[in-house]
């Protein structure tokens, strides 16, 4: 059901009805805490007047435009997350609020004295062998991540090469596995990978890249010592900062910096960011007892500042009393988690219904990481709705900004919110956000593939008729959005994939995302992601039992691997892709997975093994009147055998595809199966009439209006008459003619692949 949904901008995409806007969250129902009802009372709702700094977002003189154009987007909307109050007092608290690292003085003092204090190598006397290895230890929420990014911006300086970073683990508790993570760092890099490497040859790659650099190197969310080992570099003068949650036994010599509430001073100032100082110096004693309740854990200041950011009437007494009201919880038996738990039930209460809905929705955007497009989709709302829902929830301190309109669910409070999901969502809401989301995506690869094709194309003309919000102004347009989506839309269908319970509409995903890819970069520009596009598809095949599917993964996959040089790998992807087309009777996978196993036998030099699969391949074709195809095995065929000394059985098949070409009207291919059987008769012994042959190779390049080929079969043929003793004449005639040709800007492409690449028959100057 989940995977018929229709997802169409504008239109309704649930079948749920949408519940109206409200400024308060009384009308909040399925599980909120009993204190959320009484949350916007009269006395506590926040008043405008001239003195007050909450504003309406319109007001052109307090809101930047783009939190304005967000907030009056959405206001403009019926049944927008944010009701009218609740959004003035908070997109202006969002103008007015400053942002910045706070604290850890000291932290960052011993940090950078263990960088240049004497590692074990250098005090045994020996040079260091490695990278030297920073770790920042701490629970989520601490703000080690935080730490480990202004340890980096400091830095930089000193790293020329640059800072690199990477999560080792996504928002739900998942290892990345270090082949991506290497590929994605050899990617920043500026080095291309081979498609489908595993992860030794990938970490061997970047040890190589990184030799002879400085650069610093930042792995946030590392699970464990074999994550950091697999990525340390070889180079001394590197640094790798590592983030985890406990020690990396197993990597030598690493300096361990453990993260803990932040000092008082410290976070009376993080505090300061969101409510402004004139609350904090009003009521000092209520904001050291507020940051002593949340243990001095940033994340929990933060929510609370947003909390009170929200509120410009509410002091630092209130959101001290409402978090010492909150009734006990399951959580709070965890005195390490218990600052954050408490913090997000105060602001998690808080929000509208709807709002909080979104909230909870958005853990299911691939990554954490979520657009306006995504919220949209997830909710079942307006792209502007989404919007401004997600500047909001960066304002209450929920969501942290990664870019133009890109947000991120903290990883500190990814757990809560999937609690809250399974609590208040039912299986078949989550199942259609999650279906709503993935449409949402197709629809825009579907677009971005439309925008690469030439203006006034019919594609263009379709992309015109798509919905606004889903429209690209340009080809360029569609690409950038591409680039920077790219790995979020790979994860999500990887997800899709690995859920298993919206098959469909993953194979959907599979298909626009390759197809969009092909469209801006090309088959061979995009080998790297095809090849992890073509795995998801073959576990899908597999789990559904769609042999036509296994085979076509299985083919492509295969390609690519040849393509990279693992060619045992290729063959037997091949042999696996024939036993999977000939159990679901398929002729066109059959014949391809033929061919692709006489080609690797060929690549491996095993010419009788080839011309067997050719041989096979061919009878097909044959059985099936494709004349075309039958030519391509003909000429295939008289490559191997003329590889393997069996000049009869060549000149046989160049005959043949000669044939069959002409039958099938393709005149270069028949000019190229003529060259083939001439210089077949070289080799056996008739020289005649393989000059005949040449002549007729050239005429026939002259007539099909191929230049290139022309030029290129002129100079053989001549060649060939000063080699067999023909009429000097014709063979001057015939270079005039290439040189001719070859002027008038002709490229020699040379033998085609559906005319028997690699022709070796041709062996003139042996």
């Amino acid at each position: 059901m989940a995977e018929q949904a229709v997802d169409t901008e504008g239109e309704p995409a649930a079948p749920r009805k949408r519940q109206p806007p409200s400024a308060t969250p009384a009308s909040s129902t399925s599980g909120r805490p009993p204190e959320a009802r009484s949350e916007c009372s009269p006395e506590d709702r926040p008043h405008r007047s001239p003195e007050d700094p909450a504003t309406p977002p319109d007001t052109p003189s307090d809101t930047p435009p783009r939190q304005r154009s967000a907030a009056g987007r959405a206001d403009a909307q019926d049944g927008g997350v944010w009701g009218g109050a609740t959004r003035a007092v908070l997109f202006a608290a969002a103008a007015t609020v400053g942002r910045g690292f706070a604290g850890r003085r000291r932290e960052l003092l011993s940090l950078r004295a263990d960088i240049e204090r004497a590692g074990l190598d250098t005090l045994a006397g020996r040079k260091a062998a490695r990278s030297r290895v920073l770790l920042i230890a701490g629970r989520p929420g601490w703000g080690r991540t935080a730490l480990a990014e202004e340890l980096a911006r400091r830095l930089a300086d000193d790293y020329p090469d640059g800072v690199l970073s990477a999560r080792l683990t996504t928002s739900a508790g998942d290892h990345v596995p270090t082949e991506r993570t290497a590929r994605e760092l050899l990617g920043r890099l500026g080095v291309t990978a081979p498609p489908g490497a595993d992860e030794d040859d990938l970490s061997e790659a970047l040890r190589t890249a990184l030799d002879g650099k400085r650069v610093l190197l930042l792995l946030d969310d590392v699970a464990g010592a074999e994550q950091v080992d697999a990525l340390l570099p070889d180079e001394p003068d590197c640094l790798v900062v590592a983030v985890s949650r406990g020690p990396l036994t197993g990597v030598p010599d690493v300096r361990p910096c453990t993260v803990g509430g932040l000092d008082v001073s410290a976070a009376v100032g993080l505090l300061a960011q969101y409510t402004g100082p004139t609350r904090i110096t009003c009521d000092p004693v209520a904001a050291q007892s507020l940051v002593e309740e949340c243990a001095g854990q940033p994340a929990a200041l933060v929510l609370v500042g947003g909390w009170l950011a929200a509120r410009p009437q509410a002091s630092v007494d209130d959101a001290l009393a409402r978090l010492r009201e909150l009734p006990p919880d399951g959580g709070d038996l965890d005195h390490g988690a218990r600052p954050l738990i408490r913090a997000f039930r105060l602001a998690y209460a808080a929000l509208p219904s709807a709002a909080a809905r979104m909230l909870r929705l958005l853990v299911l955007a691939p990554g954490g990481s979520a657009d306006a497009q995504t919220a949209s989709a997830l909710a079942g709302c307006s792209v502007a709705d989404g919007e401004a829902a997600l500047e909001g929830f960066a304002a209450y301190g929920m969501l942290r900004p990664r870019g133009p309109g890109d947000y991120q669910v903290p990883g500190c409070l990814d757990p809560l919110l999937r609690e809250r999901l399974a609590a208040e969502e039912r299986p078949a809401e989550v199942e259609l956000a999650r279906a709503r989301m993935l449409e949402r995506a197709v629809r825009q690869l579907h677009a971005c593939r439309l925008a690469a094709e030439p203006a006034g194309s019919p594609g263009r003309k379709k992309l015109a008729g798509m919905p606004k919000p889903l429209r690209f102004s340009s080809s360029a347009q569609a690409a950038e959005w591409l680039e920077a989506r790219l790995p979020t839309l790979i994860e999500a269908a990887r997800l899709a994939v690995e859920t298993g319970e919206l098959d469909t509409l993953a194979r959907r995903l599979v298909a626009a995302l390759t197809h969009a890819l092909t469209a801006h970069r090309g088959a061979e520009g995009a080998a790297v992601e095809l090849y992890g596009l073509h795995e998801l598809v073959l576990d899908v095949a597999r789990r559904r039992d769609l042999p036509v599917e296994r085979a076509a993964a299985l083919l492509n996959l295969g390609d690519l691997d040849g393509g990279a040089g693992r060619v045992d790998q290729a063959l037997a992807r091949y042999k696996s892709a024939l036993e999977a087309a000939r159990a679901s009777g398929d002729p066109y996978t059959t014949g391809r997975a033929l061919e692709s196993i006489g080609g690797m036998y060929q690549e491996l030099e095993d010419w009788h093994r080839a011309a067997d699969w050719y041989g096979r391949a061919l009878e097909l074709r044959l059985s099936r009147r494709e004349l075309a195809a039958a030519a391509r095995m003909y000429a295939r065929l008289g490559t191997v055998h003329g590889y393997a000394g069996q000049w009869g059985e060549a000149l046989r098949d160049w005959r043949a595809a000669a044939a069959a070409c002409r039958r099938a009207g393709d005149r270069p291919g028949y000019a190229r199966a003529l060259s083939g059987a001439a210089g077949a008769q070289e080799r056996t012994g008739r020289p005649r009439e393989a000059l005949r042959t040449w002549a007729e190779a050239a005429a026939a390049a002259r007539t099909c209006g191929d230049t290139g080929l022309h030029a290129d079969l002129a100079g053989h043929a001549a060649d060939a008459m000063d080699r067999l003793g023909g009429d000097p004449a014709v063979a001057r005639s015939l270079r005039r003619t290439a040189r001719k040709s070859a002027t008038a800007g002709a490229e020699d492409t040379g033998p085609s692949p559906e005319s028997g690449e690699g022709n070796p028959a041709d062996l003139r100057n042996q």
